[in-house]
C-alpha cells in the first residue's frame, strides 16, 4: 500500500510553500508564544511559522509517520505529533496563540463540527488561520474524477473507495467562523505555477490529490496505468507555450478567525 510521501510532496515545495507564506504573513497576533502546525506535511510550514516568530514554541501535527520522521529529522528540536487532526481537536485541551492549517483541512470532513473546535484550542487574542485548495471544479481534478469513472477504471474504483475532499466556498467559513470569532479576514488567490511540461502535473499531484486514487488500488501496475490515461486527459487541457511549459493555474481559500 502506498503512503504519504515526503519526497514526493517535496519536489514542488516552493510553489506548495508560497500560499503557506502569504497565510503566515497576514497573521496578525503578537506575541505569539505558542503555535501549532495541524498538517505540517514535512515541516516546511512548519519553518515558514519559525522564521517569523522564532522565539515560539512550535508543534508540528500529522497523520503521516514518513511526513512526520521526514519533519523531525530536518528539525530535531521541534515537538512533532503524529495523530489526526480531528482526533487532537476532540481530545486535546490545549490552547495555542496560533492554531495554523496549510493545505490540509480538504482531508478532514465535518467541517461545521471540527472548525468550532479548533477554534476553542486558540487562546484569547489568538488566531486559527488556514489555507485549502479551491480549485475541486477545475481541469486537473476534474480530469482524474473522469478517469475513475470511466469503464476501465470505474470497477476498481466504486463509490466510497475513494477517500473525499471537504473544501466548501468562503460563505461556508463565514458562517461557521464568525459566530465565534472577533474578526475574520477571508480571501481567495489565483496562483500561476510555471512547470516544465504536462507530465509535472501529474507528478504534483502523485503527492497530493493522485493520492486516494491511487492508494485505492491495489498494485503497483494499476497505479502506473491510472497515472498514463490521466496524463493522456491532461494533454487535450494544458497547451505546452512555446517553450514546452506549461501554466497551471491554482485556486486557493484563506480565512483567519481571531478570537
Amino acid at each position: 500500500m502506498p503512503t504519504w510521501s515526503a519526497d514526493q510532496y517535496l519536489k514542488f515545495s516552493e510553489e506548495r510553500t508560497r500560499p503557506c507564506r502569504d497565510l503566515a504573513a497576514r497573521i496578525q497576533v503578537s506575541p505569539v508564544r505558542r503555535a501549532i502546525d495541524l498538517g505540517c506535511g514535512p515541516g516546511n510550514s512548519t519553518e515558514v511559522l519559525a522564521s517569523l516568530w522564532p522565539d515560539a514554541e512550535l508543534t508540528g501535527l500529522d497523520n503521516s509517520a514518513n511526513m512526520i520522521d521526514d519533519a523531525r529529522r530536518t528539525q530535531p528540536l521541534r515537538t512533532w505529533i503524529a495523530c489526526d487532526i480531528t482526533a487532537w481537536a476532540a481530545d486535546n485541551a490545549q490552547q495555542y496563540d496560533v492554531v495554523f492549517s496549510n493545505a490540509a483541512m480538504q482531508w478532514v470532513p465535518d467541517h461545521p463540527t471540527i472548525y468550532p473546535r479548533l477554534l476553542d484550542h486558540v487562546a484569547p487574542g489568538g488566531a486559527f488561520a488556514m489555507q485549502v485548495p479551491g480549485n475541486w471544479d477545475g481541469p486537473a481534478h476534474r480530469l482524474m474524477r473522469e478517469v475513475a469513472a470511466s469503464p476501465e477504471w470505474r470497477e476498481h474504483l466504486p463509490d466510497g473507495r475513494v477517500r473525499e475532499w471537504h473544501v466548501h466556498d468562503l460563505d461556508f467559513y463565514y458562517d461557521v467562523l464568525a459566530p465565534r470569532s472577533t474578526r475574520l479576514d477571508l480571501w481567495a488567490t489565483d496562483y500561476i505555477h510555471v512547470l516544465p511540461n504536462v507530465e509535472a502535473i501529474v507528478e504534483w499531484y502523485r503527492g497530493t490529490g493522485l493520492r486516494p486514487f491511487l492508494d485505492a488500488l491495489t498494485t503497483d501496475a494499476d497505479r502506473e496505468r491510472f497515472a498514463a490515461d490521466y496524463l493522456d486527459r491532461l494533454r487535450s487541457e494544458y497547451t505546452p507555450r512555446a517553450d514546452g511549459r506549461v501554466l497551471f493555474p491554482f485556486h486557493r481559500l484563506f480565512a483567519i478567525a481571531y478570537r
